[in-house]
């Protein structure tokens, strides 16, 4: 396999077009469109003007949790605890109801001074919630309390939404609702899925109008999506696994319309994951996880919708209205896109898996993409502005 070189991915991006803060109106943002190698400069409410009738647009509905705690020590020194998965319970709706303890993989600020046998306190509200380590090594943190209160109303009480670091700056109260999509439902995501945070209801009746199919699929975005690739060769890049749920009626909406635009790089590692799930069912390895370079060590030649009728079939027979599994996926320049004709997203950052990801849907025109944005002033990351990338035409 060909290595990447990340520093084929890198851009001047200066810190004055990195949005800060979101706009007033979130659906007032620019829109960029790319379609066979040209590109048009539009307002987000033009989307629906955008797409032909008929198209399957696939949301990611996961719902940030306030994932940030800290605690403090009997020194006083304090420790910030970053929820990212449950551990045990497992599941994210297990972890939630739990009422009195529950253990979650977590990222600890400060953790050399945090003791194996050490129980630490809530900041400011010791009474609440106490954390001691289970597995240092893995990160794996267990959390007891008192008060009978399920785990998700008590992290609504205590905890803070974590914002991307490189906004650089502290959550603040408006966060609480901007950093949240119209359409979120699912929780457990430490991040939100940014590209759909530029849609009010009235852009989705106005999609609907058009003859467009909303299609909502889950996945939690961790704090891996922020993490730098450190390596030289992005394939050795760490991926962190990511979990998501797809019910049975998204299936059936996915083999039943021929043109799919995913929203987000989340929806589209959802889109692609289920590809090569199906391709493993189809080969009689009934895995539900797909690791980070499998789409590259095989030779598929399936069609996305005979793997989705691979899935569906399965889901039938065991009884399934929600699939629920995992992924490691990386999408690179050289992956073949097999589940969509576009995409709706943002603008990431120099090196970063996800201008990676955009360079698999527009190959090396992603460089002048990007230049246009930066000369026309497109607000870049989170709460910035977006695009919408159209895969070229088959020949």
């Amino acid at each position: 396999m060909n290595s990447i070189k990340k520093s084929d991915f890198s851009f001047e991006l200066a810190e004055e077009q990195i949005a800060k803060y979101p706009l007033e109106q979130r659906d007032q943002s620019k829109l960029l469109c790319y379609k066979n190698g040209v590109i048009s400069h539009h307002v987000f409410t033009d989307v629906a003007s955008l797409i032909q009738p008929n198209t399957l647009l696939v949301m990611n509905n996961a719902k940030v949790i306030p994932a940030r705690l800290y605690f403090k020590r009997s020194t006083g020194a304090q420790i910030e605890v970053l929820l990212l998965e449950p551990f045990l319970p497992s599941s994210y709706e297990e972890a939630f109801i739990a009422n009195s303890s529950c253990q979650w993989k977590c990222m600890v600020g400060n953790s050399k001074k945090w003791k194996n046998e050490e129980s630490i306190d809530l900041l400011n509200q010791p009474e609440l919630l106490q954390a001691k380590w289970i597995h240092r090594e893995e990160g794996i943190v267990e959390f007891t309390w008192s008060n009978g209160l399920p785990f998700t109303s008590l992290l609504h009480n205590i905890g803070e939404l974590p914002l991307p670091p490189y906004l650089n700056r502290k959550t603040e109260q408006q966060d609480n609702q901007t950093y949240q999509t119209v359409f979120a439902k699912n929780e457990g995501s430490v991040a939100a899925p940014t590209a759909g945070l530029h849609f009010t209801h009235e852009v989705l009746g106005n999609l609907s109008a058009r003859g467009a199919v909303i299609q909502e699929v889950t996945l939690h975005v961790g704090a891996g999506t922020f993490l730098p690739v450190k390596t030289d060769d992005v394939l050795d890049h760490a991926m962190h696994r990511e979990f998501f749920e797809v019910t049975l009626d998204a299936i059936d909406g996915l083999i039943n319309h021929t043109h799919r635009i995913a929203v987000g790089t989340t929806s589209l590692r959802v889109l692609e994951s289920l590809y090569w799930i199906g391709v493993q069912l189809i080969e009689g390895n009934h895995s539900l996880f797909v690791p980070k370079l499998y789409p590259y060590e095989s030779e598929s030649i399936y069609p996305f919708i005979d793997a989705c009728k691979e899935i569906k079939n399965y889901m039938l027979t065991q009884n399934l209205s929600i699939l629920s599994a995992a992924t490691e996926i990386l999408i690179l320049p050289h992956y073949t896109i097999r589940s969509i004709d576009a995409m709706i997203t943002n603008f990431h950052l120099p090196e970063s898996t996800l201008l990676m990801l955009i360079a698999s849907i527009v190959g090396e025109d992603w460089k002048m993409i990007y230049e246009t944005a930066k000369w026309n002033r497109y607000r870049f990351l989170s709460y910035g502005d977006s695009s919408i990338l159209f895969m070229p035409k088959k020949q």
